[in-house]
């Protein structure tokens, strides 16, 4: 079993490093194309994912000289939760308010039709017309 363990490590890395490459955006990878760096991580499956790693992608260095675990604990994210996103929560808000008024003016049409049914029936009666009873 043990010696099974080097190319389970030298698979997991190349994998890691295929998906790393797939997922990195194209204005971050260093020194080559995408796609070459695609075929290096495959055809040289130590080497590969060691070069890419090492030179490949644009790597950031935490602002002002920070430690990471500083720099990430006083570091806000771009992505924001929706229920914490003021701009989303404004945009809900402007939604709920144009269906509010889309409502009100379905229901002030609809009152209108029934007023209009009814006036049609009274004065249908009043001229001696008498409808049939709808149907079952």
């Amino acid at each position: 079993m043990i010696r099974y363990l080097p190319f389970i490590l030298i698979l997991a890395l190349t994998i890691y490093a295929f998906i790393d490459c797939l997922n990195t955006p194209e204005d971050e990878v260093r020194h080559l194309p995408k796609v070459v760096w695609v075929i290096i991580i495959l055809l040289f499956s130590i080497v590969g994912p060691i070069v890419w790693f090492a030179a490949g992608k644009l790597r950031h260095a935490p602002a002002g000289g920070r430690t990471p675990s500083e720099w990430h604990r006083n570091h806000r994210s771009e992505w924001v939760a929706p229920d914490d996103n003021p701009d989303f929560l404004k945009h809900l808000k402007d939604e709920n308010k144009k269906d509010e008024s889309l409502l009100k003016d379905w229901e002030a049409d609809l009152r209108r039709r029934e007023e209009e049914l009814k006036k049609r029936d009274e004065n249908g009666r009043a001229n001696g017309e008498d409808t049939p009873p709808p149907a079952p």
